[in-house]
């Protein structure tokens, strides 16, 4: 619960706000003049501040200004008798959250402290989570793979030596690459990443090594490629998979040659790069078959990383939601959730077939939709989809019978929505219920399209 330090030189002022506050749950401290109130935040820490402007010693103007120097988060409520619009007026401009008149309305008090104290507690909160996520990315995880992997890249990072990482998608393939780079020589050097499959066959040469003024239709300007830019620093090519065999064969070159040359260009250029690989595809499989080059496969494959997908450590999944909920509590501006032991059981029971970047998203939905700061089964229930559900989630989920034939219901209601495109009367047809009845159902249940 916050705790409050009311700073007033009237006794009976002080007593009568602390019983009101403590009445509703929160810890009060006191203090009979401004430089008493500043010694006590001093020495302990206060989510909000009530002072009174008119007290023996520094007014409560300077004490506001003292204390915003302290703790620039703190927030003050001036309470005061003399009430006039100059004072209010001061009392905003010098940094106060809210200006109250004595004798002070008890309602009025309670949301104002309320209001001061949340906020207050945000800032810290966002202050605290924006330094950390402003850091770089952690591998998040205490299994036995996430241990192995880390110990991998200890090894690896301070070497030149490519690496080929291999992993599901979502499974974090460019944090590891960053990873690497970042605790390799060259980590004050660039690190170049180019998506292998987010570019035209057609223009990921010049994406790669550049090309020169009028090399081709639209080539209005010389252009510098990615491995330039990567120059003493580090190449990610993700999805390296995706690459035509005329853009391999040209990869391969640079590699070993250390050249480049432009699109439209005959001169040599000259780079130095270290090159860091990933795919989801099984690339093995993609040389028998004559879509990937067998001498590229082993150039990129000296260092071999493969990355578990999140079902095959679940175990990391309570880490990874307590690290995604402050992150995209920071976000959204929103207080930072609690998932309760049931919903991170439920969690883990899931398939998980987007890996870490699904469960990210799923998280994010859920704090946005989430009405409490505590997450718990029930919410986790409604916001995933119902296919994701099983019969013993529907159970453990459930507080009686009734309880259980209602959610089974509104499941099965729901896939035969999806199952007809959301077709009402071909869904109703199916159910062998009327059009109205179906509807009071959707009613009931609270069920949208888009669940």
């Amino acid at each position: 619960m916050p705790r409050i330090l009311i700073v007033d030189d009237e006794p009976g002022i002080r007593e009568s706000i602390a019983m009101i506050l403590e009445y509703e749950g929160y810890e009060t401290g006191a203090a009979e003049t401004g430089e008493e109130g500043l010694a006590r935040i001093t020495e302990q820490k206060y989510d909000a501040v009530l002072l009174d402007i008119n007290m023996p010693g520094i007014d409560g103007f300077e004490t506001l200004r003292r204390i915003k120097e302290i703790d620039k988060h703190l927030n003050v409520v001036i309470i005061s008798a003399y009430g006039n619009i100059d004072n209010a007026i001061k009392a905003t401009k010098t940094g106060a959250f809210d200006f109250l008149e004595k004798p002070v309305d008890r309602d009025k008090l309670l949301i104002t402290v309320r209001n001061a104290s949340e906020q207050a507690i945000l800032k810290k909160e966002y202050e605290t989570i924006k330094k950390e996520i402003e850091a770089p990315s952690p591998i998040l995880g205490n299994s036995k793979q996430i241990k192995n992997i880390l110990e991998m890249i200890a090894k690896v990072a301070p070497t030149d030596a490519r690496v080929l990482i291999l992993g599901e998608n979502g499974t974090g393939k460019e944090l590891v690459a960053r990873a690497i780079h970042t605790g390799s020589p060259r980590a004050n050097s660039p690190f170049i990443e180019v998506n292998c499959a987010a570019i035209p066959n057609e223009l990921i040469e010049s994406e790669l090594f550049g090309h020169e003024k009028g090399s081709f239709t639209g080539a209005l300007n010389q252009r510098t490629g990615k491995f330039e830019l990567a120059d003493k620093g580090t190449l990610f090519l993700d999805e390296i998979g995706d690459m035509s065999l005329q853009a391999q064969a040209k990869v391969l070159r640079a590699i070993e040659d250390g050249m480049i040359e432009r699109v439209g260009g005959a001169k040599k250029i000259p780079v130095e790069v270290r090159i860091v690989a990933a795919t989801n595809r099984d690339l093995s499989d993609m040389i028998r078959k004559g879509e990937f080059r067998e001498d590229l496969y082993h150039r990129l494959n000296v260092i071999p990383l493969r990355l578990p997908p999140l079902r095959e450590r679940i175990d990391d999944i309570p880490v990874l939601v307590e690290h995604f909920a402050r992150e995209i509590a920071l976000k959204h501006k929103k207080l930072v959730p609690k998932f309760s032991d049931d919903a991170i059981t439920l969690l883990k029971k899931l398939k998980w077939t987007g890996n870490v970047r699904e469960l990210r998203n799923i998280i994010e939905r859920i704090i946005i939709l989430a009405n409490s700061p505590l997450i718990k089964l029930n919410d986790i229930d409604f916001l995933l989809p119902v296919e994701k559900v099983s019969i013993d989630d529907l159970i453990s989920a459930s507080s009686s019978f009734q309880d259980f034939k209602d959610r089974a219901e509104k499941a099965y209601i729901l896939r035969q929505l999806e199952l007809n495109s959301w077709n009402i009367s071909k869904t109703a047809e199916d159910l062998d219920i009327q059009r109205s009845h179906l509807y009071n159902k959707l009613k009931k249940y609270g069920i949208e399209k888009g669940d």
